[in-house]
């Protein structure tokens, strides 16, 4: 069966409409006071908690934080996004740990809440869960306007990037996360919205899944005529995908580098990253794209 191809102007005015629509997120109670010491499992969460102004309530965070962002560096680091150390977390006798309900971190939590330490687990799938999260943690560590404030650029940038693609044709587009295996953005992430808003058709969108496994066949039946390679292998991406010249993306020219911090990292800054990922589809220039 041949593989549905996305719609196109109707989706991009669902997204612009979910978009204009307020969304409460979930919110702690009011009369909860502000947490003052925070340790952050998740560098999504760290970027929140320093954009919104809370990074003096930071006081440990993973490994991958420390690494990424400057402003955290001289913190304790209490583990990996996987393997997060209780030991390093009790420790600094935090009022609260925030992050992710992964599958890995799932159990961590039990531990922490069995010791009686305040867990925020904030889930970053969706753009709605995104947003939802900015604004709750925002709550939570007494920065709830500046959160709103953020939330309410977000939105902006979105809505804006809807209408400017709106009346283009789409380019059947596949954002690559990871090559070996392969691994692309399938429907219902934030980064497929971002897409959307992109004037681009995700070719991946078949999949009821975000982040999908698929097989360079899948790829090469899907016939992209736009390739963005978020990937962190050191090689290029046209010297790595020029492997399969079938590809109407190699054929054209475009196949794009995307910088996979400034754009596939969920979390405050999201309206960068769209604009990011717009200014590599404008690029015409054959061969390579911008390094963006």
């Amino acid at each position: 069966m041949p593989p549905r191809r996305p719609a196109t102007r109707p989706l991009a005015g669902l997204l612009l409409l979910a978009l204009l629509l307020p969304s409460p997120g979930p919110r702690p109670a009011a009369a909860e006071p502000a947490a003052q010491r925070v340790v952050s499992l998740n560098p999504s969460l760290t970027q929140t908690l320093l954009a919104l102004g809370a990074g003096a309530a930071l006081v440990g965070v993973d490994e991958y934080s420390a690494r990424e962002e400057p402003a955290v560096r001289g913190l304790p680091r209490v583990g990996g996004l996987f393997d997060p150390s209780l030991e390093a977390v009790v420790a600094l006798e935090p009022d609260l740990v925030v992050l992710v309900p992964s599958a890995q971190q799932r159990d961590f939590r039990g531990r922490l809440e069995a010791l009686g330490i305040p867990v925020l687990a904030l889930a970053n799938i969706s753009l709605a869960e995104v947003l939802d999260g900015v604004l709750a943690l925002g709550e939570r560590v007494g920065r709830g306007e500046a959160a709103r404030v953020r939330v309410a650029e977000v939105r902006r940038a979105f809505a804006e990037l809807s209408r400017e693609s709106a009346g283009r044709e789409r380019e059947r587009a596949v954002l690559v996360l990871q090559r070996e295996p392969l691994f692309v953005v399938g429907r219902g992430s934030f980064l497929d919205a971002m897409l959307a808003a992109a004037g681009l058709a995700n070719a991946a969108a078949e999949f009821g899944e975000p982040y999908p496994r698929v097989s360079t066949e899948w790829l090469i039946a899907q016939a992209p005529e736009l390739l963005l390679d978020a990937s962190e292998d050191p090689e290029p991406p046209t010297r790595y995908w020029a492997r399969w010249p079938s590809l109407p993306a190699v054929a054209r020219g475009r196949v794009l580098a995307l910088e996979a911090g400034a754009v596939t990292l969920p979390g405050p800054w999201l309206d960068r990253g769209l604009r990011r990922l717009a200014a590599a589809v404008a690029a015409e220039a054959p061969g390579a794209g911008p390094d963006l």
